[in-house]
């Protein structure tokens, strides 16, 4: 199905698929030494504590999915799911996700969910479908190539109709602490409500921050350029 929406073919090419997954086991995870502050010089981790990312393990209890054109104005929100499980999954979850998905709420709606993996898969693949032509749009998000990995496991349908590149947000943070400290200060703080449609909101905004933030030089000669075309209308940050 051809994508809906204005700007014809070409725009709807620049459009980017926002998902975010709450996964069965995910646990905290671990910053980069020297804590929230000014980073280190160098690129030092200490490893993320997650015990969520086994894609021959764990499952998807969670997703949501939202379009944004290129300039980060969310277009369409599509199907935000709860997909069940069985309880000796649940019951063998971690104890930081016991404790955050059943304070969210997340862990009941999963019990109670009739909806099922490859039923998630047709609605969230017939939405992109009607918002995105196929082999052209990014995957966007937090993180978002370990949400990758379960897809192209879980939902590879999903995932074929996507363009290979993924915008991860992640990486844009990480320069920006190490490179521009002084505007890193600055950015959002998150939430963590480890709800995915909540987690995707925040990622936008996110990245609409450093957008206007650390790329304000070119987003101030594209405002410049429309109007020297005699163009008054003012252009999303």
């Amino acid at each position: 199905m051809a994508a809906e929406g204005g700007g014809g073919a070409e725009a709807a090419g620049q459009r980017m698929v926002w998902v975010d997954l709450e996964d069965r086991c995910r646990s905290s995870l671990g910053m980069p030494m020297g804590g929230q502050g000014r980073p280190p010089s160098h690129t030092e981790y200490h490893r993320p504590q997650m015990t969520g990312l086994d894609i021959e393990k764990d499952q998807i209890l969670e997703m949501a999915c939202l379009i944004t054109d290129s300039d980060l104005n969310v277009l369409a929100e599509g199907p935000n799911l709860i997909i069940n499980q069985p309880d000796e999954l649940l019951d063998g979850m971690s104890e930081w996700c016991k404790e955050h998905h059943g304070k969210s709420g997340l862990t009941k709606a999963v019990r109670e969910s009739t909806i099922s993996l490859r039923q998630a898969e047709y609605e969230f693949l017939s939405f992109v479908r009607q918002q995105t032509p196929p082999g052209l749009c990014p995957l966007a998000g937090n993180s978002v190539h370990a949400d990758k990995k379960f897809l192209d496991k879980h939902m590879p349908q999903f995932t074929n109709h996507l363009h290979y590149r993924i915008v991860d947000v992640s990486t844009i943070k990480e320069l920006c602490r190490r490179w521009y400290p002084e505007d890193y200060e600055f950015a959002p703080k998150k939430a963590a409500s480890h709800r995915a449609l909540d987690d995707i909101r925040e990622s936008i905004k996110e990245l609409q921050f450093y957008r206007s933030r650390i790329f304000k030089k070119k987003t101030e000669e594209k405002k410049r350029k429309l109007v020297d075309n005699g163009d008054n209308e003012k252009p999303s940050s």
